[in-house]
């Protein structure tokens, strides 16, 4: 069978450092001991080392020319190859308690594959995998940091995140136009926020729609231009500079003054 080509559309930039896709399944050991997911196997550069893990593994695989090629050099995946989009997939029907997902994501989707992460939250305790530097800083960056955004923020709240190294473009093909980086998500011990967590998502993307702002001008969709609640320091604050605890505290604030409470939108 030929080698499987890479597809513009798919986002697919084939992994060819062994070395590489070596230490990105050994991201994995200190986690634990439950089934895997692999997003996006391509031609199996990580899941060959995956499989020596000894450990259940589901690939899940949108290309139709990879499936086969899985198929024929992978033998033991037979039956655990899942042609499908990983974002549309219901992950608990794949494996019903814990699980976790590694992957060389595809560039085009990498977000969406961490806010998908975030959803299954409680049965993922372990995620790691190699995404585009400018993503992968972005989850792992702390408040004051100009990379630190929505993403850094909903994630933190719920996990553990290391940026642990650098890959460069060469080591690919076709070699992307940017650096890729590996990260590693750990389950934190929080169980539950400190505040209304639809509402905790709402405040913190709505804060960082006009990150340049306060938090007195970008909070205003919600709580209309004049509220009481503005009196307190937090809103002299841009939205980088709130650590995930800061921002339960501006949750319970906005949910206390909300239009119909305290204030008037206006």
């Amino acid at each position: 069978m030929t080698l499987v080509r890479p597809k513009k559309f798919l986002g697919q930039h084939f992994l060819k450092d062994l070395d590489i896709a070596r230490q990105i399944a050994d991201t994995l050991d200190n986690c634990a001991n439950v089934p895997v997911i692999e997003v996006g196997p391509g031609m199996g550069v990580l899941t060959q080392y995956l499989i020596e893990k000894n450990r259940e593994l589901t690939v899940v695989e949108l290309d139709r020319d990879s499936v086969p090629y899985l198929n024929e050099h992978y033998p033991s995946l037979r039956g655990h190859i899942i042609e499908d989009d990983f974002l549309k997939l219901d992950l608990t029907q794949i494996y019903k308690d814990q699980f976790c997902i590694i992957g060389n994501y595809p560039y085009n989707i990498s977000s969406q594959i961490f806010f998908k992460v975030l959803d299954y939250k409680d049965h993922i305790p372990c995620c790691s995998g190699m995404l585009q530097k400018e993503v992968a800083e972005r989850i792992a960056a702390k408040p004051g940091n100009k990379t630190y955004g929505i993403l850094s923020v909903l994630l933190q709240a719920w996990y553990d995140i290391e940026y642990l190294f650098t890959v460069s473009e060469k080591v690919f093909d076709p070699p992307p136009k940017v650096k890729s980086a590996v990260v590693k998500l750990v389950r934190n011990n929080r169980q539950e926020l400190s505040c209304d967590a639809k509402l905790f998502k709402t405040v913190v993307k709505t804060g960082f729609n006009q990150r340049r702002k306060t938090l007195r001008n970008s909070m205003k969709p919600l709580l209309g231009k004049d509220c009481s609640a503005y009196a307190d320091p937090i809103f002299d604050e841009r939205p980088e500079r709130l650590s995930v605890t800061e921002f339960e505290k501006l949750t319970n604030i906005v949910a206390a003054h909300l239009p119909g409470r305290d204030c008037e939108k206006k």
